[in-house]
């Protein structure tokens, strides 16, 4: 019936919703049957991408039932180490997906359909599209459990709703409540003269300003005097009545004498942008002092779609003796808003504090093809990898090679290739590319490629990168059996994996020459297989688990287990 009903509705319903910016209140319920509490919010800053749904709590526990928000078919199912770890996709007749990851495991019948694809194709992580007639569900059906997989820092639920065009929309738009009387909280602000002969305060730098909170929800900070273009930034974040969570907002609005400068609204977003967060927070600020400064202003380059009403993309032009306000207004999706007032006072100075601007031999170009060289070591930016022009830093010492400080966002995977057609050939294969991170200079493996007389790795991130050598293969450690051990009683085979270098790269556990599922919990470095499979029928079984790292150090671990 549902199949039918697709075929005969589904193509004006994709239609409608790509037509119309209107959102059905009661088609959706609650993926859960808790009180709705969130740990994270729709279009919340993350590093390097806006936050895609909902991270529902679940009273700190895995295991909740999680029931389909609507019927309709489940589309896609991914199973990865990272990200969304054990993720569910269910595309509903209205032309919209609900998305449900981090889960702990799938209901029944779609666990059984994909272990049958994992076992077809010998591996954990998996990704599937079924038919719209394979796995049919219906509203308030059992689908998952609620888990802590993949990238999550917890136990909860990540929840989404994309339109037709794969685009993810607040699922608040939709009528899911949360209890919220809180208005979002204001910490900090920054003032940014933009033009050569604009200043605040005598001053051409990037100026924090000291915050006064009125009592109210409401903000001023003293009177500046300023001149020429400037721009201002904040630093903001919302929380719920039941949550104790720094949330983002839901929208930005600033006035300039009363009128308006630009409006920031996070209801909708494409994941082609998302990336393009970097544009929109104080990304080289973000990276040394771990805050996240919302532009109220767009640079050049910048392609968010988040922007409405903007005028003079949002800088404020102040001339000499004159008075102003402008005024920002932080609202959260129940309109609980605090306002931030700023009188300006236009001066324009003739003694003003300037920070010498650094010059290097390295200009780059971002709208050109740009390539640094140091004997061995070639470093190539495609066009467009940067969003302005900027004097870069770069130095080679030994193998290692500093590429400026992480400060400037790019938009776009560069290349460092070093040549080694120096090296032996029984050194190279221990090499990688590592990232060097923290105040030790940690190495942080880098995916590294080899060729016949070099080794490169592409990369979004500046800094200092530097060949390693790693000669030490992974460790295997039984967590819950030893050699010889009967396992009747047991539901699950626990091992320990770790690797201390180059970080794992694969897995393989057989029994009795036969592939097993063992799934990969990173977070814990644990391997886990569930006898429930049935795939385990003998009474003696040999164990063989093989684990490699990513240079191709490999370590092998061997025992016996009875089963009855």
């Amino acid at each position: 019936m549902l199949k039918k009903f697709a075929l005969i509705f589904f193509l004006p319903a994709l239609i409608f919703s790509q037509t119309k910016d209107v959102y059905p209140k009661d088609y959706f319920v609650h993926p859960l049957d808790i009180t709705l509490v969130l740990s994270g919010t729709f279009a919340e800053l993350r590093s390097n991408h806006f936050h895609s749904g909902l991270d529902i709590k679940t009273q700190q526990r895995e295991g909740l039932k999680i029931y389909a928000s609507a019927s309709g078919y489940v589309s896609r199912i991914k199973v990865q180490h990272f990200g969304y770890g054990k993720a569910l996709y269910i595309t509903h007749p209205n032309g919209y997906t609900t998305v449900y990851a981090h889960l702990q495991r799938f209901s029944p019948k779609i666990e059984a359909y994909i272990k049958s694809k994992q076992y077809e194709d010998e591996t954990f992580e998996i990704e599937r599209f079924p038919n719209n007639d394979e796995l049919i569900v219906e509203q308030g059906e059992v689908i998952a459990y609620s888990g802590n997989t993949g990238g999550s820092g917890g136990p909860h639920l990540h929840f989404e709703i994309r339109d037709n065009m794969e685009r993810p929309i607040n699922p608040l738009l939709f009528g899911m409540d949360v209890k919220d009387t809180t208005k979002p909280v204001i910490k900090s602000l920054m003032v940014y003269p933009i033009s050569d002969d604009a200043h605040a305060n005598k001053s051409n730098e990037v100026q924090k300003l000291r915050l006064r909170a009125l009592g109210n929800g409401d903000y001023t900070t003293e009177k500046i005097q300023a001149y020429g273009k400037i721009g201002f930034a904040i630093e903001t974040n919302d929380r719920q009545d039941l949550a104790y969570n720094n949330n983002g907002v839901y929208n930005i609005q600033t006035f300039f004498n009363g009128n308006k400068k630009i409006d920031i609204g996070f209801k909708r977003f494409s994941f082609d942008e998302t990336k393009h967060i970097n544009c929109l927070i104080d990304y080289g600020y973000y990276k040394t002092h771990k805050d996240r400064l919302q532009k109220l202003f767009i640079e050049k380059n910048n392609p968010l779609s988040l922007y409405t009403e903007v005028d003079d993309n949002g800088y404020l032009f102040i001339e000499d003796s004159t008075a102003s306000v402008y005024k920002v207004r932080v609202k959260d999706f129940h309109d609980n808003d605090s306002w931030l007032t700023i009188n300006i006072e236009g001066k324009k100075e003739t003694d003003v504090k300037r920070t010498p601007k650094k010059e290097t031999f390295y200009y780059i170009q971002a709208d050109k093809d740009n390539e640094l060289l140091h004997k061995n070591i070639t470093v190539h930016f495609n066009k467009d990898t940067f969003y302005d022009n900027f004097y870069m830093d770069f130095s080679v010492s030994n193998d290692t090679v500093s590429l400026h400080k992480d400060i400037i966002p790019t938009k776009k995977y560069f290349t460092i290739t070093y040549d080694t057609s120096a090296f032996k050939k029984e050194d190279l294969k221990h090499l990688y590319i590592a990232r060097l991170v923290g105040y030790n200079d940690y190495p942080l493996y880098s995916k590294t490629h080899k060729t016949e007389n070099s080794i490169y790795t592409t990369t979004k991130t500046l800094g200092k990168y530097a060949l390693v050598t790693d000669k030490t293969p992974p460790t295997i450690a039984p967590i819950n059996f030893s050699d010889g051990k009967w396992l009747s009683k047991y539901r699950y085979l626990k091992l320990k994996i770790d690797d201390k270098g180059s970080g794992i790269s694969n897995y393989r556990a057989t029994v009795n020459g036969q592939w097993i599922l063992m799934e990969y919990d990173y977070k814990t470095d644990t391997l886990v297989h569930d006898f429930k499979d049935g795939n385990i029928t003998e009474t003696k079984n040999n164990l063989k688990v093989i684990v490699t790292d990513n240079v191709g150090n490999s370590s092998t671990f061997e025992a016996t287990f009875y089963r009855k």
